[in-house]
């Protein structure tokens, strides 16, 4: 495998990091720019709805004119750089807002890039692995990235957390532009009549819908564990980036799983997954103030909700051609979702509805989750249809 591929891996690490790692430092930001813990959620919805809104147009872009893979990930990568770095010296929550939608932006980009790229890079035989490459670096920033974020931010202060980041990915930045080849996109190959078929099915709607209302479950919740671990549960500040990295373990044991039973059993994983995780967000929400319930339930819900993401690809993949669009689309829509449920419990948190209120839309969304698939348990194992 090129070492290319693994600086790839190790970039989207950073910019997943970027996403995810304001979970972490709730406390910190709400008292340096002066705003609620709900309006420092909020962040990671505004980048996600970055990603949501740059992921279907870049990709039509890159696909519809041919452009140089290389060149174009080097100046998205650039830009990213330059934002993020930037973000370190803000202090004005508005100029922060826009600084995560426009990195939420160039993550869709680099994201997209990075996948088509490592896999131009080897045989066709090597591409998924390749591609998990690539996605595992995202993966890994939740187990490791986020807590050391957290780490980081708890010993220096956020600034200093946000220019790390900045600067990890001007490393990725400078050795991806010594060991890249050229590389251009197969233009040719995208039909567009093919993909927007997928987008006349309502199956693939009704498998966007679940998609979103799992994710919007999950980080209802995971955005705002540190106020609730720290706040409710009574753990130390210095115990929350050890919970964090157990979240982070639990989703890639998860999504171990899922992955190899997801092809043959998408159904199955996700009624278990949505019932376990409703009940797990259920009973947090209700015992938030005993630590070993805290736990359990944090451990369960990393089990359950993200890494049902394989069964909802081959939900995905059953009722539609995977085309780059018809993926890039049902990515957004999952980033609507992402940036949704933490919206919502901000949202929840803002208006006085307390540090539980996150928690319980959380249940909320995976309760309607499970309803979304409830007509088809009377079907058979390939009745997504």
């Amino acid at each position: 495998m090129p070492l290319a591929v693994y600086i790839l891996g190790l970039a989207i690490f950073s910019i997943g990091t970027a996403e995810l790692m304001v979970a972490g430092m709730t406390s910190t930001l709400s008292e340096a720019f002066g705003v609620t813990v709900g309006e420092v959620g909020h962040l990671i919805s505004y980048y996600a709805f970055g990603v949501m809104l740059g992921g279907p147009v870049l990709t039509y872009f890159f696909l519809k004119f041919k452009v140089p893979y290389r060149k174009v990930l080097l100046l998205l990568l650039t830009l990213y750089v330059v934002a993020q770095g930037l973000s370190a010296f803000v202090s004005s929550y508005a100029v922060l807002v826009f600084i995560r939608l426009f990195t939420g932006v160039l993550c869709a980009g680099c994201l997209s890039l990075s996948l088509a790229t490592s896999m131009a890079m080897v045989p066709t035989e090597k591409r998924p692995r390749a591609a998990s490459i690539v996605i595992g670096g995202f993966m890994i920033s939740n187990v490791f990235g986020v807590p050391l974020a957290t780490i980081i931010d708890q010993r220096w202060g956020w600034q200093i957390t946000f220019g790390s980041v900045a600067v990890l990915v001007l490393v990725c930045l400078l050795a991806l532009k010594r060991l890249l080849p050229t590389i251009t996109s197969r233009g040719g190959e995208l039909k567009m009549e093919d993909e927007l078929k997928a987008f006349k099915n309502k199956a693939y709607w009704k498998a966007c819908l679940t998609s979103c209302l799992i994710l919007g479950a999950s980080f209802a919740a995971f955005s705002y564990f540190v106020p609730v671990l720290v706040d409710l549960t009574g753990f130390g500040m210095q115990d929350v980036p050890f919970i964090l990295m157990i979240f982070g373990l639990s989703n890639i044991i998860g999504n171990m799983i899922t992955g190899r039973l997801a092809h043959a059993h998408s159904l199955a994983i996700m009624l278990v997954g949505l019932t376990i995780l409703s009940v797990s967000l259920l009973v947090m929400a209700l015992f938030a103030e005993h630590k070993s319930i805290a736990i359990i339930s944090i451990i369960l819900i990393g089990l359950t909700g993200v890494p049902m993401n394989p069964a909802m690809m081959a939900r995905i993949v059953s009722v539609a051609q995977p085309g780059p669009m018809v993926n890039s689309v049902h990515t957004s829509i999952i980033n609507i979702g992402l940036g949704g449920g933490s919206y919502l419990g901000g949202v929840a948190i803002v208006s006085g509805y307390g540090l539980t209120s996150p928690l319980w839309i959380g249940f909320v969304l995976a309760i309607l989750a499970l309803a979304s698939i409830a007509p088809y348990l009377r079907r058979n194992k390939h009745g997504w249809n």
